[in-house]
């Protein structure tokens, strides 16, 4: 039975408020599905304690940090309630973290301040980093090697060859989630296929990032029961079968966030 595999989604907002009318009801949906384990990173200071709720209420992984969307409400007395989270040895990265510049009316300079910030915080209490990438994996590439934290995952990848392994050099794991699922996306679906096995994570962001088949219209929330349908579309791009790839994508994402099970 399909549902019988074990999957980690390895990006999972979990704790977004589009779930929570029925987040029970999302988890007992994931379970059935065979993804029992999440990792949940929170995006701004003011969702630190909904995030780590996640882990007392169902048992998932948590990550604190600022995402870069969100710059305008980030303050810098919030990089130390990250500190004072990160003292409460409970989570297991630092993240969701990084840089978008897709969205014009972000500050560049202030995600570049946030990023830098994060990066050193990660290094101080040596944790990988969960890191946003869109339209700016070069630039992200430049501060991570900068910082020379202990590796992580490159959300939702979708740069070049040269850039994937620039990111597998310093010790990251890609995620893949939903996008790799629509036709067009020839050089995800690409990258999705060629890369090594062991620098990929299964993700799905949900409730973001939805599949080819929530598109819509109209579009429907994503949900982390999704990742099986996602897992087995990968599979069938990389040709192998669905145990071997939940059972390597797993093992990468306990590797590369220090895991332990």
């Amino acid at each position: 039975m399909e549902s019988e595999i074990s999957f980690i989604d390895s990006h999972c907002h979990l704790d977004a408020p589009e779930f929570d009318l029925d987040r029970d009801d999302v988890v007992a949906r994931s379970r059935a599905a065979g993804v029992a384990r999440w990792v949940v990173p929170a995006v701004t200071a003011a969702t630190f304690a909904k995030t780590a709720a996640m882990q007392q209420q169902y048992g998932a992984e948590i990550a604190f940090g600022l995402h870069p969307i969100y710059e305008a409400q980030h303050r810098d007395e919030h990089l130390v309630r990250l500190r004072q989270q990160l003292d409460l040895g409970l989570a297991i990265a630092v993240g969701e973290i990084g840089l978008d510049f897709y969205l014009p009316e972000l500050s560049a300079d202030r995600q570049i301040h946030f990023f830098e910030a994060q990066l050193k915080i990660a290094r101080d209490y040596d944790l990988p980093v969960i890191v946003h990438i869109r339209r700016s994996q070069d630039q992200v590439l430049k501060y991570l090697r900068k910082w020379q934290v202990r590796g992580g995952i490159a959300h939702a990848f979708n740069g070049s060859e040269q850039q994937a392994e620039q990111f597998i050099k310093l010790g990251f794991c890609l995620g893949f989630g939903g996008a790799l699922t629509y036709s067009g996306s020839q050089r995800i679906r690409r990258l999705a296929q060629t890369l090594p096995l062991e620098a990929l994570v299964l993700e799905t962001d949900a409730p973001d990032i939805q599949p080819s088949w929530l598109a819509g219209p109209p579009k429907l929330r994503n949900e982390p029961a999704e990742l099986l349908p996602i897992a087995q579309e990968l599979a069938q791009l990389r040709n192998i079968d669905l145990t071997t790839l939940a059972v390597s994508c797993a093992e990468n994402t306990r590797r590369v966030l220090n895991i332990n099970i």
